[in-house]
């Protein structure tokens, strides 16, 4: 279990809720994402500090009348951020240029599921 000795100030807590898309007019708010990640002091995900902790970079997916999925953050070797639950790549779900985002409140991220790109807004960014 990860503690808050464990990881180092730079980690923040984001949340990250569905935003408007078709069959989600106001989005949803019980839809998205709680990733735990070091970011720079701009708001972007720190690579370099991810790189010595990646066991403490964490996922937790969450919908309405589903189980939460629990995973990683994880990057692919040309610099691609992805969220990994299970081994393979069958389940991954892939951030559109999440290197360059900032995750700041009220920004949006996209992530790609099962070959469909979701927005989500970041909702709330915090230590943990």
């Amino acid at each position: 279990m990860t503690t808050l000795l464990d990881i180092t100030p730079n980690f923040r807590t984001i949340r990250l809720l569905l935003a408007r898309e078709k069959g989600h007019p106001e989005g949803d708010r019980e839809e998205g994402y709680d990733v735990l990640a070091p970011l720079t002091d701009e708001g972007r995900l720190n690579a370099e500090e991810w790189k010595s902790h990646k066991g403490f970079c964490r996922v937790r997916r969450f919908r309405a009348g589903e189980d939460d999925l629990i995973g990683r953050l994880r990057r692919k070797p040309g610099g691609q951020w992805y969220f990994d639950y299970a081994e393979g790549d069958r389940d991954d779900e892939i951030g559109f240029h999440l290197g360059e985002e900032r995750f700041v409140t009220g920004e949006y991220v996209s992530i790609t599921r099962n070959g469909a790109m979701h927005t989500y807004q970041v909702a709330r960014v915090e230590r943990p």
